[in-house]
């Protein structure tokens, strides 16, 4: 099985930087395979703690270097929650690659584990009669503190429910978990990384140089 690794986040940068650079990115430094996966960029200002900027990936199986490169840059310029990183963001910005793994339907809406399983919800709008689904990488419920209904409940208000969540509804959605892995890597590292493996620090159009 693929783990989460640094080439995969090296390669995430490498192409957002090229993006920014109009130029390609060098090639990645990981095998090829095929996994569901995930990119998503915080930003950290004066020591604060880390506020998301862009988490985009995809639930279904495809290839890896083809995946990382497409959502490297989806995340971080069309995560419609959030205006497109700006060059000049990159010195702040930490980056994690999640592979995601192990993929079984639960029992129930309780049948998961807080900071083990991540969440796929499906299920109908009551009041629209549409179907919905959203879903949560693992590590979200507990970084958010949440308890197991909690974060049921703010999964349903993601997918776009706006009405009375009841016991009833809860024991309606059809609720799937999974594992994953993950490496998360700050721009600074990144940047020491690439110096000492490449012998020059990255330059970016439009941000400032890291020292």
């Amino acid at each position: 099985m693929v783990s989460a690794n640094r080439e995969m986040v090296v390669y995430c940068f490498d192409t957002l930087i090229a993006h920014y650079n109009s130029e390609q990115a060098p090639p990645p430094g990981f095998e090829e395979g095929q996994h569901p996966l995930f990119v998503t960029w915080k930003k950290a200002v004066n020591g604060a703690e880390p506020r998301l900027r862009g988490c985009i990936g995809t639930l279904e199986a495809r290839c890896i270097v083809n995946g990382f490169r497409d959502y490297a840059l989806t995340s971080a310029l069309r995560d419609r929650r959030f205006p497109p990183i700006q060059a000049k963001e990159l010195p702040y910005l930490e980056c994690t690659v999640s592979i995601l793994t192990d993929y079984e339907p639960a029992l129930n809406y309780l049948d998961w584990e807080i900071g083990k399983h991540g969440l796929i919800i499906e299920f109908t709008d009551p009041d629209y009669n549409t179907r919905r689904s959203a879903t949560y990488l693992p590590e979200v419920a507990a970084h958010e503190g949440w308890t197991k209904t909690e974060a049921i409940d703010s999964l349903m208000r993601k997918a776009g429910f706006n009405g009375v969540i009841s016991e009833s509804l809860r024991n309606r959605l059809c609720t799937t978990r999974y594992q994953s892995t993950l490496y998360t890597m700050h721009y600074r590292d990144y940047a020491s990384y690439v110096k000492m493996t490449r012998g020059i620090a990255p330059l970016v159009n439009g941000a400032k140089p890291v020292h």
